[in-house]
């Protein structure tokens, strides 16, 4: 626009300014930029648009500026760079060995190996100034060199390199209450961030203490924990988020192809004996205690029945994770709570009830 609105070309009085430019400056007016939000949020309170009574949280993918082929760990961008450098001795081998190359090729591969040169500088200097990037456990996750923010982040249309942009909403009329970026795939771990942002950002608005106390908060089983669950509860939220086998419960979806095949038996089709400290499957087989685990940052109880004692099993399609797997037992992983009230077991069956599942429903 800046070269061909005129009235763009008079603001900016004729200068065409780089996209970084536009990018510091609007990342650089981050507390400037929060106090307009916030003032925006009031004119919307005293219009009665945000009525405060139902929100929702939710996420989409957003593209960057960066090529996925330039993701990596350390190890894998030394790799690269090797691989370049290869490529380019490989074509000043060529040429030394071929006096007849032709003008046009010796352009072409000219730019080829000065295209190549700048990526691999890229990449060291990359290399030099960052550090390895560490995903929410701890462990290596891939880096960008165009965009180190930025993450490989798989949607509905395939894999992309960008971001999860999450937003949540007053469900009246749709008013943001507030938006983040983030370089992940995994929506649910900033949802005590979101309630925090809303909170803080509807106190200003509404001029409350307690601005979230006594709403609902929607969303998807992407946000479905133990943690998530006591969030919203501390904030006296009544949270509507279902698990991940919701769907498959659904009596409504029981011949729809989303649900066929993909039934799960859960903890509460087996019967606990606490004489012995085992449980009994559908089937009549145990599966026994193994002991004290770890999985992921939590830690849980696990029960195994015998390597392949699933086998021939009427429920094996139920319950048996793995279809392909000759071992053909199952595994039932029990996390130690943190909490006095298991909410995460307390929501798998409220969600199935015709008034949750009418709440849910605002969500879309």
């Amino acid at each position: 626009m800046c070269e061909t609105n005129i009235t763009v070309k008079a603001l900016a009085e004729d200068t065409e300014p780089h996209h970084t430019t536009i990018s510091n400056f609007v990342s650089g007016m981050e507390n400037e930029i929060e106090k307009i939000f916030c003032e925006t949020l009031y004119v919307c309170s005293e219009m009665k648009l945000i009525k405060g009574k139902m929100f929702a949280v939710d996420g989409c993918r957003l593209p960057s500026n960066a090529s996925k082929e330039m993701s990596g760990t350390h190890k894998e961008l030394e790799e690269k760079v090797s691989k370049i450098k290869k490529i380019i001795r490989e074509i000043m081998k060529k040429h030394r060995k071929n006096d007849r190359i032709g003008k046009k090729e010796k352009e072409a591969d000219r730019r080829k190996i000065k295209k190549l040169n700048k990526q691999a500088d890229a990449i060291l200097e990359h290399l030099k100034t960052h550090e390895d990037r560490k995903g929410s456990r701890g462990e290596i996750v891939k880096s960008n060199v165009t965009d180190n923010e930025s993450g490989k982040i798989k949607g509905p249309h395939g894999v992309i390199q960008g971001y999860n942009g999450i937003a949540s909403a007053d469900s009246e009329n749709h008013v943001i209450m507030d938006a983040n970026a983030y370089g992940t795939v995994a929506e649910g771990r900033y949802f005590t961030e979101m309630l925090e942002a809303m909170e803080s950002n509807l106190r200003e608005a509404q001029e409350g203490e307690t601005p979230l106390e006594g709403a609902v908060m929607l969303g998807d089983n992407g946000y479905f924990s133990e943690d998530n669950l006591q969030a919203a509860k501390k904030k006296g939220m009544t949270a509507v988020i279902p698990d991940e086998q919701f769907r498959n419960r659904d009596a409504q979806m029981k011949e729809g192809r989303r649900r066929k095949g993909k039934e799960r038996f859960d903890i509460r089709h087996f019967k606990y004996v606490k004489e012995g400290n085992y449980f009994i499957c559908p089937n009549g087989k145990k599966p026994f205690y193994k002991g004290r685990v770890k999985l992921n940052s939590n830690e849980g109880d696990k029960y195994q029945s015998k390597t392949g004692g699933c086998t021939g099993c009427p429920y094996a399609d139920k319950c048996v994770q793995s279809k392909r797997s000759k071992k053909k037992q199952r595994t039932l992983y029990i996390p130690v709570s943190k909490y006095e009230e298991n909410l995460s077991q307390k929501m798998r069956e409220d969600i199935d009830r015709p008034r949750y599942k009418k709440l849910y429903s605002h969500k879309g």
